[in-house]
This record gives structure tokens, sequence and C-alpha cells, in this order.
């Protein structure tokens, strides 16, 4: 038994990509082969095509590190032929052939069962970056940061960041938008961005050890200096919750908005998160946190995915790309 994959293959130093037919792996303990109905196109999915090194360890290989679909073989306890389910982040798409295949061969303990609220589609319309947003929201909620305020989210014209804005406005914040795609300025809004921060205006005064705290809390998915500009305007028992390094690795900070003013930074990494807190995010998204993404997501088959990873490495994704297994 096979099934098609979307296969890179790397031949001294130059990697190639092709839909290819893959012999189904036969089944370990404690697991389960899964059908893939949806998987979703993420960044960490484009450098593991385009061969960065670090992100996958060896080739061919298979990425997508995210999966939405059915059970029809199982080992585990925890699932049965026929279950509905989830599964993103570990190791899927890195070091395990992942979702850009119509099969994938899982852990039990990597898999979440999906909740009746949710589809196949809206799942991974969501994706890693959801997950990854509703995971930095959890964080602002269970400090129970004061809405009076408002909430700012960086790189808000990116996955992590518009899911972040829906979410924040659907529960009650106001949104303040900071980007550098301002021609993203009526997409954001609709999302629920009560104002739009321009990324150089931001940017333009020189960043102090503790600036005036007009911001409750924030999401930050761009790092660098950006976020140690944000750290400075937090209120007091705020939280910053950092899950992106694209505008740099490095931000100079000081003690002060964590002794004077009490204030969190939380670190995310949703793709290692426990398989508790992941089913508990997923558990939000489908119900407290729902939200239609339908206009921000373009579904496409895997033979329209090379296009797609081309777009997001030059930065021209817009809105959330889904891809349709069995067509």
């Amino acid at each position: 038994m096979s099934y098609k994959g979307y296969l890179v293959e790397e031949n001294n130093g130059v990697f190639t990509s092709s839909i290819k037919n893959i012999d189904v792996p036969k089944i370990e303990s404690n697991s389960v082969i899964i059908k893939v109905h949806y998987s979703s196109l993420n960044y960490k999915d484009a450098l593991a095509a385009s061969g960065v090194k670090g992100v996958v360890k060896s080739y061919p290989f298979i990425p997508g590190i995210d999966v939405a679909g059915e059970v029809i073989e199982s080992t585990s306890s925890k699932f049965k032929i026929g279950d509905n389910v989830i599964a993103t982040g570990y190791k899927i798409g890195m070091s395990v052939f992942g979702g850009f295949g119509e099969i994938v061969h899982l852990p039990d303990n990597w898999v979440v069962m999906m909740p009746k609220e949710l589809d196949f589609l809206t799942s991974m319309s969501y994706g890693t970056a959801g997950l990854t947003a509703a995971a930095c929201i959890k964080k602002i909620t269970d400090a129970k940061c004061t809405d009076k305020l408002p909430v700012i989210v960086s790189g808000s014209s990116g996955g992590v960041g518009s899911v972040a804005i829906g979410i924040l406005s659907k529960i009650g914040y106001e949104v303040h938008a900071l980007t550098g795609k301002t021609s993203h300025e009526e997409t954001l809004k609709e999302m629920g961005a009560k104002k739009i921060l321009d990324r150089t205006q931001f940017m333009s005064d020189p960043v102090k050890a503790l600036d005036k705290g007009v911001y409750s809390s924030a999401v930050d998915a761009v790092g660098g200096e950006i976020l140690a500009k944000i750290i400075s305007m937090i209120s007091n028992h705020g939280v910053v919750s950092c899950c992106g390094n694209v505008a740099g690795p490095k931000f100079t900070t000081s003690v002060f908005p964590f002794i004077l003013r009490g204030i969190q930074l939380c670190g995310i990494d949703s793709a290692e998160s426990s398989i508790e807190l992941k089913q508990e995010l997923w558990n939000l998204l489908s119900n407290q946190w729902s939200l239609d993404l339908s206009n921000q997501t373009k579904i496409v088959g895997i033979t329209e995915v090379e296009e797609e990873i081309d777009k997001i490495l030059q930065g021209n994704q817009i809105g959330r790309v889904v891809i349709k297994h069995g067509e």
C-alpha cells in the first residue's frame, strides 16, 4: 500500500521536490496511522522544503508540521480507527514524515482528539500559528491582565499575529496592531484591531529602559529591539508573550520593567508544549476563542504547494494556506 507525498530530495547540495508514491510504514506500538485530510503551510515547512540547515536532519523528506485527519490504524489505547484527530509540532515534518503526505505514522502522545465543534479544514486554518496565538493569550488571561488598557500585537500581519488579534478582540481586549505592512490595515481592522501602528514610526524614538506603561500586555511575534521597546511600555503586572525572532534573536532591556512594574516575559514554544496543554488550547479554539478564518484561508492541492512555498519565503503570503489531500 502506498500514498502520495510531497517529497524533498537532496543531491550534492541541490534540493528538489516532487509528488511521489511512498510506501505506508508498518505501524509501531503505541502509535497511529492517520489518513491526512488537511495540512497547513508554515514558515518552518518552507524552510524544510528549501533545505535550510538545522530544520531537517536528513533527506529525502516530507515536510508539514500540522496534520488533521482520521485514524485508519491504531496500536494505541487512546485512539481507535475512525477517530478524527489533530497533530502539530514535536518532530512532525522535521524528523518524521509530515502532513504534506496523505498518510502519517505518529506516536499516540503526539496526537489530540479533534473537538467535536471543529472540522479538518477549520483546525488547519488555525494550524500551529493559531495554536501559538492561543498559547500566548492563555498566558495573558491566566495572569488576569487588565482589559482597561490595550494589548499590543507585533507581527500582526502574520499567521500568529492575525489570529491573536481576532481572539483578543473577541474576549474583550482593545488591540493595537503593530505591522510593517500598513497596506494590510483594512484586513487587520476586520480581524478586530482598534488601532494600526506603523512599525517604522513606532521604532523612530530610542528604546528607553522604562517608558510610559500604555499597554496591559503584549503578544510579540518578531523579537529583536521591537520586543525591547514593547517590554518598556507594559503597565504594572502585565505579560509579554514572546514567540518569534524575525526581527532578530537579541534585544536589550533592563531589570526595571520586571522589578518596578512586576511584568512577566513568557516564552512560547507551542511545538513542544505538553499534549495536555495542546488539547486544552484546541478546546478553547473550538469554543470560547473560535474565529471565522474562511476569508483569510486559501485552500490548495498538493501540486500547488511549491508556488505557495516561494510566496512565504519571499514574505508575500497573505493569510493562511491550507493543503487539501485526496483530490
